[in-house]
């Protein structure tokens, strides 16, 4: 099986990834850069799996000492629409208690606030606000495409 022969179009290649990352990496080290103590600096939480493969590409390139650990919240199952009812499933290693957190989340849906941002936009004139499943870079469909070094949107007989 080829994953790439799924995707019916590349969004972001792994070049245009790297640079975002690293951009954000520094602007990360620069906002924190002047704090002195080692509890100062922040606890990265990737929430598993999705996370996982920008989590590792960002620490990397974060010119700080950061503490690293991982949460897992399940609300999709094998599907691509959440049941609205997200749970812990996986807790913390390390403590938080005022540090500061840098949480690594792959994509927020809740619908709600989407909603909200999709009306507002439209009314401020875009013509379009696509609804695409995305895949690659760390972002799952049933547990496949996490490796592809790209984030591609998936063909929807993938899906449906």
């Amino acid at each position: 099986m080829a994953l790439d022969d799924d995707i019916e179009r590349v969004l972001w290649t792994d070049e245009q990834i790297s640079k975002r990352v690293t951009e954000l990496a520094g602007q990360i080290t620069r906002d924190f850069a002047g704090e002195s103590l080692s509890e100062s600096y922040p606890v990265v939480i990737g929430v598993a799996t999705g996370a996982f493969l920008f989590l590792a590409d960002l620490v990397r390139k974060i010119k700080l000492p950061v503490t690293v650990d991982f949460i897992r919240a399940e609300s999709y199952g094998s599907g691509t629409v959440s049941n609205g009812a997200p749970r812990i499933s996986f807790d913390l290693k390390v403590g938080i208690q005022g540090k500061h957190v840098i949480l690594v989340e792959d994509i927020v849906d809740t619908g709600n606030t989407l909603s909200c941002l999709i009306a507002h936009l439209e009314s401020r004139g875009a013509s379009s606000c696509p609804d695409y499943f995305v895949v690659g870079y760390g972002l799952d469909f049933a547990e496949l495409y996490r490796n592809l070094p790209c984030v591609g949107i998936l063909k929807p007989e993938i899906y449906s």
